[in-house]
């Protein structure tokens, strides 16, 4: 019987494969219930080997592994809930033996607490392919990291892909935040939502969410997702997003990735 987490997991595992393939240099497969989804980023959680069903399968998830770890430095593997002892000895053998906590939260569209009377919105906008660098700059500012890390993830295609929006911020006519939305089959993730270090504590946080959020709705959405920081859930709970389910994910130690 299908559950929403089942329903969110596949939204989910349908989004990566969606950036996979349109990303410039992203690489995506398939083995048993097992995925596999490389952007060729300097970030772990954006080179995954996932299977997201309930009873994982080990030897297409060793599988990937194998393939995965020779494209791409920084990788993981992500499983829901816990790791079995056999995806921790599988991981390990991979070099993969730190653990970090993925929490998905959701809220059904009719629940979603939007904030009344504000002027934030007319600071967000959607944008295109052709203002990817301009995307890229301000996503690697909110999460204060060299632009070089994300390379070429938001390039190309994927801003001028169906299903898929990305928004920045803006103040006196500079990006100072990003947000993506990933539509499909009635669900809308919600990603990237950063804002750079001089402009936090202003709402745009909350705004950037919202843009999605409408944007998913007047798609179609019943339903929204997304995988929150220790920083960002107190805002997304008091917008009706609530734990749906905690996945883990396996990495490197720093001093080995």
């Amino acid at each position: 019987m299908s559950t929403t987490a089942d329903r969110l997991a596949t939204a989910y595992s349908d989004a990566i494969e969606t950036l996979c393939r349109v990303t410039p240099k992203g690489w995506y497969a398939e083995r048993g219930t097992a995925r596999a989804g490389v952007t060729r980023t300097g970030i772990a959680s954006l080179n995954g080997v996932f299977d997201l069903t309930t009873d994982p399968d080990l030897g297409s998830l060793d599988e990937l592994a194998t393939e995965v770890r020779a494209q791409v430095r920084h990788w993981s593997i992500i499983v829901r809930g816990e790791p079995s002892a056999g995806i921790a000895e599988l991981a390990a053998r991979h070099g993969l033996t730190e653990r970090g906590a993925l929490p998905l939260l959701a809220c059904a569209t009719d629940d979603i607490v939007f904030r009344t009377g504000s002027t934030q919105q007319t600071l967000v906008r959607p944008v295109g392919a052709a203002e990817s660098d301009t995307y890229t700059a301000a996503f690697a500012e909110s999460f204060e990291v060299p632009v070089g890390v994300f390379g070429s993830l938001m390039g190309g295609a994927v801003l001028d892909t169906d299903g898929v929006t990305g928004y920045l911020a803006e103040e006196s006519g500079r990006p100072v935040g990003t947000a993506l939305g990933m539509r499909a089959a009635g669900v809308v993730g919600v990603f990237n939502i950063g804002v750079v270090p001089s402009a936090r504590g202003r709402g745009l946080g909350r705004a950037l969410t919202e843009a999605v959020l409408r944007d998913g709705i007047a798609a179609g959405a019943d339903i929204a997702y997304l995988h929150s920081s220790p920083m960002g859930r107190p805002l997304y709970e008091s917008m009706g997003f609530a734990l749906v389910q905690n996945w883990t994910m396996l990495t490197a130690r720093p001093s080995e990735a």
